[in-house]
């Protein structure tokens, strides 16, 4: 009698490698956007991006546009900003209200026409905040959140989703309340996806997808058989706030970003 092989569970994405370069980083079409999906997807370095009434679209462009934290850059324009504004910071604590102004922002960004962050997406992501996956940075100017932004913290690489300002810089403040946390804490990575002037301004670079999917082998500690085997393996074991689940003091006014 053979002696029992343990055989890994298919993956159901094709290698990034076969990634169109045009449009840069289709990669492939349909499936769903359960939680064990986007697991998978995000620990390959892919992705979902589509409009409402198109199918789900996935993608790997290369190059990568990524942040080391420690490389953050604060102009002096943002510089002033900081000192002078009494923002607060706050982490997980309005994660439903800051997904939707990023919803809203795409909107008025597209003329009003429609944004990926369709309901379909609204809710997948709300799913991953209550599994204690997904994560938001807010900005709030007395009761009212003027900025914030989304992603994912997944081993030691936060994929960034999008972000939002109903004030100049406020959505510059969450991210480098991000980056800063991340620094202190051992996040190696900022995942920004594609390519924005925006983003360069802060310190973010192009990187090839090979270095990228590199950086993310080092920065995820489970083998990739694992998480093929069972998704939920990234998943923290208790959900926590992003501040609690980095362990540690945050800054809670932006000043203190500085």
């Amino acid at each position: 009698m053979d002696s029992a092989r343990t055989e890994v569970a298919p993956n159901p994405f094709p290698p990034t490698s076969r990634a169109l370069s045009e449009p840069n980083g289709l990669l492939a079409h349909g499936g769903d956007l359960s939680p064990e999906t986007l697991l998978l997807a995000y620990a390959q370095g892919i992705f979902p991006w589509f409009h409402e009434g198109q199918e789900i679209l996935w993608w790997s462009p290369d190059p990568r546009m990524v942040l080391r934290p420690s490389d953050i850059h604060i102009s002096r324009s943002l510089s002033r900003t900081l000192r002078n504004k009494d923002w607060l910071i706050r982490y997980d604590t309005d994660f439903t209200s800051v997904i939707h102004c990023c919803a809203k922002t795409r909107q008025r960004e597209s003329t009003g026409a429609d944004t990926w962050i369709t309901g379909e997406m609204l809710q997948a992501y709300m799913t991953l905040h209550d599994l204690g996956i997904a994560h938001s940075i807010e900005v709030f100017s007395g009761d009212l959140l003027v900025g914030g932004l989304y992603g994912l913290l997944i081993g030691n690489v936060f994929f960034g989703e999008s972000m939002f300002h109903e004030e100049t810089d406020a959505s510059k403040a969450a991210f480098t309340a991000l980056a800063k946390l991340c620094v202190d804490y051992g996040v190696e990575v900022i995942d920004c996806q594609v390519y924005s002037p925006h983003l360069e301004s802060l310190g973010a670079t192009l990187i090839s997808r090979q270095d990228f999917e590199k950086a993310l082998r080092d920065a995820i500690k489970q083998p990739m058989a694992s998480i093929l085997d069972n998704p939920h393996c990234l998943l923290p074991i208790t959900p926590k706030a992003l501040d609690v689940r980095l362990q540690g003091q945050v800054p809670r006014e932006v000043r203190n970003l500085l």
